[in-house]
């Protein structure tokens, strides 16, 4: 625990097994009480490297449910075993367990209730070898979003994120898509409700085990994410409702 708060962290999994136990082993656990593993109805032994580890909250999904629908189970499960601090890191070794410590102690110690680690913060994403049109991809979606929404991320892309328990029963996530836009309709949650998000500069790898979207994954994924903004900006002026910010 932190703070007399429970540390849950949650492993969203889609063929993890190679990358999963080095993800695991660098996780604190003197301060995270538990760790949760969703299996995204993997094709390769995610699961099996999962039990040998010992982690104890297991939840394989029969059919793939896509991103977002991992992280439903993932958040759904933490609020289920009493987690008051909640962090989704992904297994494929892409952002370091190294952090966790860092994004805790701003949640545990109430300094703010959401902590994203950011890639673009410190230059990190060129430098772990994200793509160029990635990164101006990033870049014109951060800044689109920061425009609709009246905000200064420097980020909103990253999949390294800390939530408080108060975040997470405060806003209807389970209403988001099971799509990769998921993350950006969280966010955009957290914001109409009007609560802060902090950022820390987080390294990032890009490498073969790391998952990734293709190009026209991408662009269906901007697309998505300008639309949400488009829509929170609506429905903060008034113009519009969306089941999203009920």
């Amino acid at each position: 625990m932190y703070n007399g708060k429970k540390v849950v962290v949650a492993l969203p999994a889609y063929n993890a097994e190679r990358t999963l136990e080095q993800t695991y082993r660098e996780i604190p656990l003197d301060v995270v009480d538990e760790v949760i593993l969703v299996d995204d109805a993997s094709k390769d032994n995610t699961i099996e490297v999962g039990r040998r580890l010992g982690i104890h909250h297991i939840i394989k999904h029969e059919r793939n449910k896509g991103y977002g629908g991992n992280q439903k189970t993932c958040y759904t499960k933490a609020i289920e075993i009493g987690a008051d601090i909640v962090i989704m890191l992904h297994p494929d070794y892409q952002y370091t367990p190294k952090l966790l410590m860092a994004m805790i102690s701003i949640i545990g110690n109430e300094v703010y209730p959401v902590v994203l680690g950011s890639r673009i913060l410190g230059g990190g994403a060129l430098k772990g070898g994200m793509p160029m049109y990635k990164y101006i991809f990033n870049r014109f979606l951060t800044f689109s979003q920061n425009v609709l929404l009246g905000e200064k991320l420097s980020e909103y892309h990253t999949g390294y994120r800390a939530f408080s328990k108060e975040i997470l029963t405060s806003i209807q996530f389970m209403k988001n898509s099971d799509d990769f836009v998921f993350d950006n309709q969280m966010l955009s949650q957290i914001f109409y409700k009007g609560f802060q998000i902090a950022e820390v500069t987080c390294p990032t790898k890009y490498f073969e085990e790391a998952s990734s979207i293709n190009f026209s994954r991408s662009l269906k994924y901007g697309l998505g994410c300008l639309k949400v903004s488009v829509i929170y900006r609506l429905c903060k002026w008034g113009m519009m409702k969306s089941e999203l910010y009920e």
